[in-house]
């Protein structure tokens, strides 16, 4: 296993367990709410218990979590799989977060009662790195109200004098004034690690997706010459880059034939030095190994690789994908749309190198979305999803595009169908002629 070094000097491997897609008892995850592979079954315990074991004696150490992952149930479930695996509480490096996204979370007193919860959970006295959840989401105005106002950044810096955590971070999304707010002070918070969106896509066209975007780039050297090690989130965009692509494997393909384009994205992760881990959902237990076997160790990227790499991601961006990650923050949407699984839709479908006909663009929809009430052409343009999107996509403009080429599909399937049966109807005459 390839590592790391904390701020305090403590080794941390380069993979990092995120806790977010813990495997169910039916084969599913309990990532959010409903989307490609989401179950609303039981967590399977012994199963999760078996992949964090198996992490552990192949050197993995890190591991995040949240109270508002899985359900509610991450840091529980996750504890009690550490618990499990008889590791020694000072060989892991263990995250979670202040994830007071609605607004009766914001108050102090409920952000107290959350850090209390988080630590009974986890079955510890102490979080390693503690992270303010998502300071960009919803605009700085919002992450005042969350951090600022209430008191809770000045309480997390208490929090760190008195080793009640060790290490104070933040994750970032979207407005770039929080991320700006957090450099400007960070001679007075001192940020251990800071946890930001990074891959190849982002690295140089996450503005290009959205002019609100800061591209990973940017991010990564801001915080390196501050000194502010790197957490890596989205490394494969919720999968994107790992499933199959004509326009990446075109290019990466012919350089190895063996690799798998997750593996690649997780090479071009490796290669920068300032990556202190990089988080990767783990569900199944096929990629933990494959993971665990690209980390073991890392192999950084040429700059030939890298400059290959940045031609497979103009080559993915002229196919004009929807830059959703799956990260559930849009849901649950009031009118019962499954939008990550229709945005994971519309991406299957540019990403396959043939042009699918109706009909297998139509079965393909029925895949991903089996509930016609969850389905694009429900979406009112009411906009509540808008503001806690990441991304800044602007969704209700995404579904009435997805409801208008579905409609169109389905308005040309039942003209075919209209032909096909007058033309019979014309044989059936004919014939009694």
């Amino acid at each position: 296993m390839t590592y790391r070094y904390t701020s305090d000097g403590k080794k941390v491997s380069l993979l990092g367990y995120g806790a977010m897609r813990m495997p169910t008892v039916d084969g599913g995850h309990a990532n959010g709410w409903v989307q490609e592979g989401y179950s609303k079954s039981l967590i399977d315990q012994d199963e999760l218990n078996r992949q964090i074991k198996y992490l552990l004696d192949r050197g993995v150490n890190y591991f995040d979590t949240s109270p508002a992952y899985c359900r509610g149930e991450s840091e529980a479930r996750l504890g009690r799989a550490l618990k499990a695996s008889g590791v020694a509480r000072g060989d892991i490096v263990l995250a979670t977060k202040l994830s007071n996204f609605a607004p009766q979370q914001y108050p102090l007193d409920a952000c107290k009662r959350m850090f209390e919860k988080s630590l009974e959970y986890l079955q510890t006295d102490y979080v390693d790195n503690y992270l303010l959840h998502a300071i960009g989401n919803d605009g700085f105005e919002t992450f005042s109200k969350r951090y600022l106002e209430n008191g809770a950044l000045d309480w997390c810096a208490t929090l760190r004098q008195e080793k009640r955590i060790r290490n104070l971070g933040f994750s970032y999304h979207g407005d770039p004034k929080a991320f700006a707010w957090c450099m400007e002070h960070h001679d007075t918070y001192k940020w251990d690690f800071c946890q930001i969106q990074m891959n190849y896509i982002d690295w140089r066209h996450a503005k290009q997706l959205n002019p609100r975007n800061l591209d990973a780039e940017y991010l990564y050297r801001t915080l390196t010459e501050k000194g502010i090690p790197v957490v890596v989130m989205e490394p494969l965009l919720g999968g994107r880059l790992a499933r199959y692509n004509y326009a990446l494997a075109s290019v990466l393909k012919p350089l190895d034939p063996e690799a798998s384009l997750a593996k690649w994205a997780f090479r071009f992760l490796g290669t920068y030095p300032n990556v202190m881990t990089v988080l990767s959902g783990m569900t199944r237990f096929s990629d933990i190994e494959e993971n665990v076997a690209t980390h073991s160790p890392l192999k950084p990227c040429s700059p030939e690789e890298l400059a290959a790499l940045e031609r497979a991601a103009v080559e993915y961006l002229k196919l004009n994908p929807v830059p959703c990650t799956a990260c559930q923050y849009c849901m649950p949407c009031p009118y019962g749309l499954d939008i990550p699984s229709i945005f994971a839709f519309r991406n299957e479908v540019i990403a396959s190198k043939r042009l699918l006909t109706t009909d297998e663009t139509l079965a393909l929809y029925e895949r991903y979305v089996p509930e016609k009430l969850r389905r694009a052409d429900r979406c009112t343009g009411c906009g509540r999803c808008m503001g806690h999107c990441p991304q800044s996509i602007d969704i209700p403009y995404e579904m009435a595009s997805i409801d208008r080429w579905i409609g169109r599909m389905i308005a040309e399937k039942e003209r075919a169908a209209l032909r096909q049966k007058r033309e019979q109807k014309k044989e059936e005459e004919r014939k009694w002629l």
